[in-house]
């Protein structure tokens, strides 16, 4: 039986799969899929690129001031980026991607072993479907906290395939390892002081979701995720092959991030932008499907230390710039996220 709509964004109704619908072979989409309210902004230049960060020169000082001056663009201009040489061995990224594949690849009612609940949006399904009527995404997903070891829930986390639960603790490590070294430089580039934020970062919070998009008979007419910005401090997302799907909106253009092969995507989310006081921007971004190829990608959301306040740097605060942005305290920050409306933007709603 369905449940009734949900209270708030903490838990989602429970949705057909989107897998199971593509298996299907159908000629046209579900009404509740066909999005034609959305907006088709064409992309803009093809030879537009989201910048690319090498961290081998933010780590060697005869290279780092040049490389910092780019990264200080890409968080200004952009919001996101791609880094190269991070660090993560790519049989640890290879290995990460197998699973996510072997996982989506099981039978569905074995993935249901795994299913949401209700009052968490955990496990596998789809994220914030708060009502019966509401138009759905093209995909299906796999969402888990991973870090710190208290925050798991374990009867999310799937058995099947056997190594999945010991690659993804694997992951999340590396991942944080990332997060910690990239929070570095993005503060060095605010010309703040870098250790403190990292060590925030280091006793912060990680939850990855793992996305499958499924071929689609009329991709021009659905979305696989909305547009949307992150709440996280940054955002990594590994791509499972080459198959382009995410967009990132600049100048109001919709451009595409093409696959580049061994890199990690970084997009700052709210709460960076907040720290900045406004200077590096959470960017909007969306994934779009294709009719003839399967994409899918793991994202890992980074907060910071659930003890620290969210709110503009005081540095930046007693050069003389006002603070943009309300200091709120971690529970605030999410308590105003997860009761929002949906049509109201939610880091305009964090302005003084």
């Amino acid at each position: 039986m369905a449940l009734a709509s949900s209270e708030s964004l903490e838990w989602s109704l429970p949705v057909a799969s989107v897998q199971e619908l593509a298996i299907q072979k159908l000629d046209m989409v579900p009404l509740r899929y066909v999005r034609d309210d959305l907006d088709q902004t064409t992309p803009s230049n093809p030879s537009l690129r989201v910048p690319l960060i090498d961290m081998n020169k933010l780590v060697n000082p005869e290279f780092r001031e040049k490389e910092l001056q780019k990264l200080h663009f890409a968080c200004q201009e952009w919001g996101v980026f791609q880094i190269i040489n991070h660090g993560v061995f790519d049989e640890s990224l290879s290995k990460m991607r197998e699973q996510v594949q072997e996982f989506f690849d099981l039978p569905l009612q074995e993935k249901k072993r795994w299913a949401q609940k209700p009052g968490s949006l955990e496990g596998y399904g789809q994220a914030f479907v708060t009502s019966e009527e509401q138009k759905l995404e093209w995909n299906d997903m796999i969402f888990l906290k991973t870090l710190p070891l208290q925050d798991r829930s374990l009867n999310f986390w799937p058995k099947n395939p056997q190594e999945f639960r010991k690659t993804l603790e694997s992951y999340s490590e590396d991942m944080r390892n990332v997060a910690v070294s990239i929070v570095r430089f993005i503060t060095m580039g605010l010309g703040l002081e870098a250790q403190n934020f990292c060590d925030t970062f280091k006793e912060g919070t990680y939850e990855i979701r793992m996305n499958c998009y499924p071929p689609c008979p009329e991709p021009e007419r659905v979305i696989g995720l909305n547009p949307h910005a992150d709440i996280s401090g940054i955002t990594l997302l590994l791509e499972c092959g080459d198959t382009p799907g995410l967009q990132v909106l600049k100048d109001e253009h919709w451009v595409n991030v093409e696959p580049v092969n061994g890199a990690i995507v970084v997009n700052l989310g709210h709460i960076m932008e907040i720290i900045s006081n406004g200077n590096y921007k959470a960017p909007d971004h969306r994934a779009v499907v294709n009719n003839s190829k399967q994409r899918m990608s793991i994202v890992t959301f980074c907060y910071p230390n659930p003890s620290v306040d969210i709110g503009p740097a005081e540095m930046l605060i007693k050069s003389g710039s006002p603070p943009v942005y309300k200091t709120l305290t971690n529970a605030e920050y999410f308590h105003s996220f997860f009761n929002r409306k949906l049509e109201v933007s939610f880091i305009d709603s964090l302005k003084i």
